[in-house]
């Protein structure tokens, strides 16, 4: 299994719409210092680090963490498209579970450019995504728009083929991430709307509307990885919440093979991720309080719920009008307002959901806490394809973990029960 590993300090930027105001290295360099002060500790005992950027050239690390301090340390550069901060993250905790090193550096920044993604910088070789497009070629007709809200646009349509779920599933969640994002002062958009608006705002592709996709944008998130002995030896246990598991899967053949957008999207890399992260960590899906997951567009949020286990195959709908995914709820999902309102800068988007839930463990996510909140999970996804699933846990000594799952999901029940009487 390894070490334990704990976040002890994160810190991101307000996320923005790109400008020229601020370039990457200033940013990059304000997340980095806020992780450094929010652990009390100085860049020199920082001792690997990995950064994560998806626009840049080759060793952008370094310039953003050259300004903080140059002590020769090894510095890795890493790209997997949108899940590239918990990417960044993922290795920073091999680092320290392996032995390599008790205190590593996670950082991730991105500065884009306004507008759609688009399909590619590169005109001269072959595309990482030209097999899925092909893929999805077969499945539906290509238009001459941006190829990712086509990919997640119809993905959306075949869920709602084979589970009866509708475009009103598709403003709800948006609604919710909007209300949601009015709480979070790093939040890119802190308006919050009715349904009926996200619905009537202009369609981008098929069932998505402009409210239900996330922004482009800049901004930086980092976040300081310890050992357990390094968290005692330096007095951190109070801020210390330790990821009890970390799960990075790529596309399974399926996506190729079968006739399913879901697929092409990711939903099998997430089922798959999820599973494996269930069944070494013994958390069971009904024992997570706060989820920050992949809402790049609110079809990815509705298909994310079954492969996170949130709800059964099929049953998202029924998920998201019971208002299971949010405050009242089940769990609370995307409380900092998911990529749909706080925005997505695509190398900073895995810190970010990290600094989230470490705010919510804490108790320190001030109007937006999320009530006793114990167990968080974490989803970030990349096309391409790369999914990351985390688990984080409040608490310092967790010697007796069974007896914490027992009487963790015994809470869980009891506010269930509550909800229900309440309804009735």
């Amino acid at each position: 299994m390894g070490r334990k590993v704990f976040v002890v300090g994160v810190g991101m930027t307000p996320f923005v719409k790109p400008s020229s105001d601020r370039d990457y290295p200033e940013m990059g360099k304000e997340a980095v210092e806020g992780a450094l002060r929010d652990a009390n500790l100085p860049y020199a005992d920082v001792q690997q680090a990995v950064c994560g950027y998806v626009f840049g050239d080759s060793c952008c690390g370094q310039r953003v963490l050259y300004q903080v301090g140059m002590t020769g340390i090894p510095i890795y550069n890493v790209n997997n498209n949108c899940s590239t901060g918990s990417n960044a993250l993922f290795l920073a905790k091999q680092l320290i579970e392996g032995g390599l090193c008790d205190i590593a550096l996670a950082v991730g920044f991105e500065k884009m450019a306004p507008g759609p993604l688009g399909s590619g910088h590169f005109k001269d070789r072959a595309g990482p995504l030209d097999r899925h497009l092909a893929k999805m070629g077969e499945m539906a007709e290509l238009q001459d728009l941006p190829h990712t809200p086509q990919y997640f646009g119809n993905a959306g349509l075949e869920h709602m083929r084979k589970y009866g779920t509708t475009e009103l599933h598709l403003a709800k969640i948006a609604a919710k991430n909007h209300r949601h994002g009015t709480r979070n002062p790093r939040a890119q958009s802190k308006r919050e709307y009715t349904v009926e608006e996200i619905l009537n705002s202009r369609r981008i592709y098929g069932p998505l509307t402009k409210l239900e996709c996330c922004p482009t944008s800049d901004g930086a998130g980092a976040a300081v990885l310890m050992s357990e002995d390094a968290v005692k030896a330096r007095g951190l246990q109070d801020r210390a919440v330790e990821i009890i598991g970390m799960e990075m899967a790529t596309d399974t053949p399926a996506v190729f093979q079968e006739k399913s957008c879901m697929k092409v999207v990711g939903s099998d890399m997430t089922a798959l991720a999820a599973s494996r992260i269930y069944q070494k960590t013994g958390v069971s899906p009904k024992e997570v309080d706060v989820v920050e997951l992949h809402d790049c567009f609110a079809s990815n949020e509705m298909i994310t719920y079954e492969g996170l286990q949130l709800c059964g195959e099929g049953e998202a709908g029924k998920f998201i009008d019971a208002g299971d995914n949010t405050y009242g709820g089940r769990v609370v999902v995307n409380p900092s307002g998911g990529l749909i309102a706080k925005g997505h800068p695509l190398g900073a988007t895995g810190l970010a959901q990290c600094a989230e839930l470490v705010w919510q463990l804490r108790g320190e996510a001030g109007p937006r806490q999320v009530q006793n909140a114990r167990i968080g999970l974490q989803h970030n996804l990349g096309l391409g394809g790369a999914v990351v699933v985390a688990i984080y846990r409040k608490g310092f000594d967790n010697k007796n973990q069974r007896d914490f799952s027992s009487s963790h999901q015994k809470g869980k029940m009891a506010a269930k029960d509550g909800k229900i009487r309440a309804k009735i």
